[in-house]
């Protein structure tokens, strides 16, 4: 069973927040970065692709449980929160995608 939800935060600086929250991630996880999409993959169940969109940061966030979803949603919300500072906290939207 897997959970997948997309999320958005409306932001004019979103390439530098995935930028900077890949290379952050980045000592941690295999991470990359090209295109206008950063990919965080957190575990071999779990992986977040953040796509740089004009009107912000689009969200695509697939794990293995609901409630592991749930978890990560709020950890990517206080790290994206952490790069955004001067405009934090930032809007999040979620849905749950089947």
């Amino acid at each position: 069973m897997s959970s997948t939800s997309k999320g958005f935060a409306p932001t004019k600086f979103a390439a530098r927040y995935v930028q900077q929250l890949v290379k952050h991630w980045g000592h941690k996880f295999e991470t990359s970065y090209a295109n206008g999409v950063g990919i965080v993959p957190f575990n071999e169940s779990a992986i977040a692709r953040f796509h740089v969109e004009s009107e912000g940061v689009r969200i695509d966030l697939q794990t293995a449980t609901a409630e592991a979803n749930e978890g990560l949603r709020g950890v990517i919300e206080r790290h994206l929160d952490r790069f955004a500072f001067r405009e934090a906290p930032l809007t999040y939207s979620w849905e749950d995608a089947e």
